[in-house]
């Protein structure tokens, strides 16, 4: 039985809200209707009049009297609910592969061209690397950024890329094209490394995670260059491990 007019003017309507509230994930500052129209193929008299009807929802919020727009506050309260629920379940993979290796783990979310610790375990190591929950860092200098920015599309990455980046360490790679080769190799590699580039003496291998709930999260082991050095494998090895485990957990998710 095909669905009537109506319920298919409705179908459409969700479908087109849907995407516009995805074009908003990772952009805190907002954007124009017309960088949505162009992320969601729709015309802007569209784009304005869903808009509207989001904003008296709360799903949206504008800056202005004509934009650009972001997320409204009850997307968010429902996001942070549904993150609440993320962390409670992401946590026993990552207390795993913290005990396999009596390293840290974090966790982290892409919150625009930063990266933010949303959960972490602790090794048990006397010197260890800790980063306080909350924390955020530029997506360039570490290894949970880079394998964030490895998957972002074109346009994504020309914009964080387009401005100047900043330089924490004699490491830290600045140069655009340099940070694309990189990129390059964490595109076929599955895995960034950080070596110490965002703090001298802390060297770190991150991964992308599977997208839960929208949110683009990465898994990421900190550790002091002395033991990072001869241990990268291992690490490897572990962090590919971690991430097929919540893969196949993810995949298993009501759709």
């Amino acid at each position: 039985m095909t669905a009537e007019p109506k319920e298919r003017a409705g179908i459409q309507v969700l479908t087109r809200s849907a995407d516009i509230l995805r074009s908003l994930q990772g952009h805190p500052g907002g954007l124009s209707q017309a960088e949505i129209g162009e992320r969601v193929d729709l015309p802007r008299s569209t784009v304005s009049r869903l808009l509207l009807a989001l904003e008296d929802l709360g799903y949206v919020a504008s800056l202005g009297p004509r934009g650009p727009y972001r997320l409204g506050p009850d997307i968010i309260a429902m996001s942070l609910s549904a993150r609440r629920s993320v962390l409670s379940e992401l946590r026993p993979f990552l207390e795993s592969m913290s005990r396999q290796l009596n390293e840290t783990v974090d966790l982290s979310i892409l919150d625009g061209d930063r990266a933010v610790f949303l959960d972490q375990v602790v090794g048990d190591h006397r010197l260890r690397a800790v980063s306080a929950v909350g924390d955020s860092f530029p997506l360039h200098a570490c290894a949970n950024g880079k394998a964030m920015l490895a998957a972002m599309d074109t346009a994504d990455l020309d914009r964080i890329l387009g401005g100047t980046l900043e330089k924490f360490t004699p490491n830290t790679i600045t140069a655009v094209r340099s940070l694309r080769r990189e990129l390059a190799g964490v595109r076929r590699s599955g895995v960034a490394i950080d070596r110490e580039e965002h703090s001298e003496g802390i060297c770190a291998i991150g991964a992308l995670l599977p997208t839960v709930h929208g949110d683009i999260l990465a898994v990421s082991i900190p550790t002091p260059t002395t033991r990072f050095n001869g241990n990268e494998g291992i690490f490897t090895q572990a962090l590919v491990e971690c991430v097929k485990a919540v893969t196949a957990w993810a995949d298993a998710l009501p759709s």
